[in-house]
């Protein structure tokens, strides 16, 4: 099987990080967390897109070198060593407008990061915004991604495992299998 997994929500917990670092941030700033079930600072906190692009200015940063989460990196060298082909398909590249790095910069940073994380993969793609172009073009028959918008585009072209967050927990679709920890999506790949 062809398996697709996103790199921010899927290998990271890109939601305790903005809900934690963002809080200490605008907090500074008299600024209260308003929606936990938010996709994105700019839905968690409220805030202008000016606003959610100075915080990340900074906040990209101390992101980049957050940890995969546990297990991640075991379950993919298993799903590896039973015949599967892993993709790590990520968007980290389609806009870093806010930053002052740069597109190579952060293909250089990820790839490290994938090092560091003992995360194993067949391949790594650095997509633009339309991740559907790379589903059809690698064949890929299950992606596992945590953004609703994304979510609800795949599951038309191709199977998707939702990585549980507060943010998605509205969809509901027959197409989509929810998961809670990397040995879940482990289980639910073997028994697809």
């Amino acid at each position: 099987m062809r398996i697709g997994v996103d790199i921010d929500g899927v290998l990271t917990d890109i939601e305790k990080f903005e809900i934690e670092c963002g809080g200490k941030y605008f907090y500074g700033l008299n600024k209260p967390l308003v929606n936990p079930k938010g996709y994105g600072t700019y839905e968690v906190f409220k805030l202008t897109e000016k606003q959610d692009n100075i915080y990340w200015k900074t906040a990209i940063y101390d992101y980049i070198k957050e940890p995969a989460r546990r297990f991640a990196g075991e379950v993919l060298g298993e799903l590896l060593r039973k015949g599967h082909e892993v993709f790590i398909i990520t968007n980290r590249i389609s806009d870093l407008s806010y930053s002052d790095i740069t597109s190579n910069q952060m293909r250089t940073i990820v790839i490290e990061w994938l090092k560091e994380n003992n995360i194993p993969y067949t391949k790594l793609i650095f997509s633009d915004k339309n991740k559907e172009k790379e589903i059809i073009e690698n064949k890929i028959d299950i992606m596992i991604e945590d953004k609703p918008k994304n979510i609800e585009k795949l599951s038309k072209i191709t199977n998707v495992i939702c990585y549980d967050a507060k943010y998605n927990e509205n969809i509901v679709d027959k197409k989509v299998i929810r998961c809670y920890s990397w040995y879940d999506i482990l289980y639910k790949i073997e028994n697809f």
